[in-house]
């Protein structure tokens, strides 16, 4: 587990520019919204609908960006052959993915606290926050192994995860409340997994704990994408 994960952890610092703006990307959203519509109360809800979009792309890209350029390398049809389950393969790159996103938390919600922004937490939101992400980045970490089933090369990799998590994104009240989008927007983000888990982390930083319904559905979308992308995962581009 642990050399899979150092390998991941590799793969995804070679690919700097990519990493590079899962951090800045989502620092500029806080900055610029933060000093635009900022405030006590007000930005507890943008800094959970910036870190949730953040820690979502950036958990999917990820495994996206790395199934595609090992199965073109060839790594993952040698790592077939070895006695290496591919659970051991997977946790290891789950282990960088949790990592890398309490790295986007601390950043994203340290400028959040600024005085200039306005942010609040409580003790119980940042011993809660973590499992929350854990839990986040298992949903959209199983989606990226679908998703990487689909993508044919690394250069398509970033424009498919762009399909998939921007309009997400909006659709899942990340960037616009839910509560002022038409009946039907509504319907649809009961069926997007960045909705509950815009709502679990939006309760966690506003003091509200009723977790349970939110983490339930995230589980059951993990469970739903990681079984179909097991199911269907490419060891290599001829099959």
């Amino acid at each position: 587990m642990n050399a899979a994960a150092g390998a991941y952890l590799l793969s995804m610092v070679r690919n700097r520019i990519a990493l590079f703006f899962s951090f800045a990307f989502p620092l500029l959203f806080i900055v610029l919204f933060g000093l635009m519509f900022g405030g006590p109360g007000r930005m507890n809800q943008l800094s959970a609908g910036v870190l949730d979009w953040a820690i979502g792309n950036a958990a999917m890209f990820g495994v996206v960006y790395t199934i595609v350029q090992w199965r073109r390398d060839d790594l993952l049809r040698l790592v077939r052959t070895t006695p290496t389950p591919m659970t051991s393969l997977l946790s290891g790159w789950f282990i960088v993915t949790v990592a890398l996103a309490v790295a986007q938390a601390v950043l994203l919600l340290g400028v959040s606290l600024l005085p200039v922004f306005g942010l609040t937490i409580t003790t119980p939101s940042v011993v809660l926050l973590p499992l929350v992400l854990i839990v986040g980045c298992s949903t959209f970490f199983a989606m990226g192994i679908l998703v990487g089933r689909l993508a044919p090369n690394p250069d398509a990799v970033a424009a498919i995860a762009n399909c998939v998590m921007i309009p997400m994104a909006f659709l899942s009240g990340s960037f616009y409340p839910l509560e002022l989008a038409p009946h039907w927007l509504t319907v649809v983000s009961k069926f997007l997994p960045l909705t509950y888990l815009n709502d679990a982390v939006r309760q966690t930083l506003s003091g509200g704990y009723d977790l349970a319904p939110p983490l339930s559905a995230l589980f059951g979308f993990a469970i739903l994408f990681g079984a179909i992308g097991l199911r269907t995962f490419k060891w290599a581009d001829n099959g």
